[in-house]
């Protein structure tokens, strides 16, 4: 099956970002951008009306939290329509975005992984599709507000699976007790843009320190005008340029950062291991691949 194909309107960067909501038809073949017109509540098209519904709203110290139902689709939300996640209810594993399946990518360049930490949650799509996909024996995740994981369980279609632990904090102070992972995952956005672990040289550096060896470091980076990465010269500095970034059309960059200096990125092997899942997932990952590039 072919990857998600979108309408021609650009699509906001994800994840901090007020985005007008998608609308994905049920065969996962179309994402556009319809919430055009219409009073609150309901999302206009051209095909019909169609009601936009308020699942869950919560509150904390650090602002709304909300979950939004679109058809076949679900959306968790950070303050005023800033989009989270989008999940498929009939496939909580289903990767919607660009950036979600970049980041999977990042996870496949290791050939067999067994342990992932995960620093931040969203709605859980991402660790969803890591447990069904990847060989995983042991995935923590750090999430810094409380009812992220509840809504991901609740609403989103998070299983509870025996290897998955969710320890609530700030992933900038839990970091050095987490236990050393395969894959670590960054991914800290709040209603106005990365937190800011993602320009935090120490815990960048701690994050690389985590990795077991052979391991791989993966953040959701946003990406500047000129299409590098936020702070790409911190991260040059920091990773002695020896990283590999992805760029996407949602506006972040991914990267993808070895354990050490004498790592190196197989991308014929990652292809390979890619395509081996190509039917499962139900979308190819090639395209995305093909844009894998040095640091900048």
């Amino acid at each position: 099956m072919l990857a998600v194909r979108r309408a021609a309107a650009s699509v906001a960067r994800i994840t901090g970002v007020p985005l007008q909501r998608p609308k994905c038809d049920k065969a996962r073949g179309m994402v556009d951008n319809p919430r055009f017109a219409g009073q609150s509540g309901t999302v206009m098209t051209d095909e019909r009306e169609r009601v936009e519904r308020i699942l869950a709203e919560v509150h904390d110290d650090f602002g709304m939290i909300r979950v939004l139902e679109v058809e076949d689709y679900r959306f968790l939300e950070f303050g005023d329509a800033i989009e989270q996640s989008c999940t498929f209810t009939a496939d909580p594993s289903w990767l919607e975005y660009d950036y979600t399946r970049a980041m999977l990518i990042g996870a496949l360049c290791h050939e067999a992984p067994e342990s992932a930490l995960f620093l931040g949650l969203g709605a859980g799509t991402l660790t969803q599709a890591c447990m069904k996909f990847l060989p995983l024996e042991d995935v923590e995740v750090i999430e810094l507000r409380p009812d992220v994981p509840r809504l991901a369980m609740e609403y989103m279609g998070l299983d509870d699976d025996p290897r998955l632990y969710i320890r609530i904090g700030d992933a900038l102070d839990l970091l050095d007790s987490t236990e050393p992972a395969d894959l670590i995952f960054v991914d800290l956005y709040t209603d106005v843009g990365p937190g800011v672990g993602h320009l935090a040289w120490n815990f960048l550096h701690g994050c690389q320190q985590r990795l077991n060896a052979g391991g791989w470091l993966i953040i959701n980076q946003w990406a500047t005008d000129d299409g590098k990465p936020l702070g790409a010269a911190l991260l040059r500095g920091l990773y002695h340029r020896h990283y590999w970034e992805l760029p996407v059309k949602e506006g972040n960059v991914i990267l993808i950062v070895p354990a050490d200096l004498d790592q190196t990125l197989d991308i014929e092997a990652l292809s390979l291991r890619a395509e081996a899942l190509t039917s499962r997932l139900g979308y190819s990952l090639d395209s995305l691949i093909k844009s894998v590039r040095p640091a900048t």
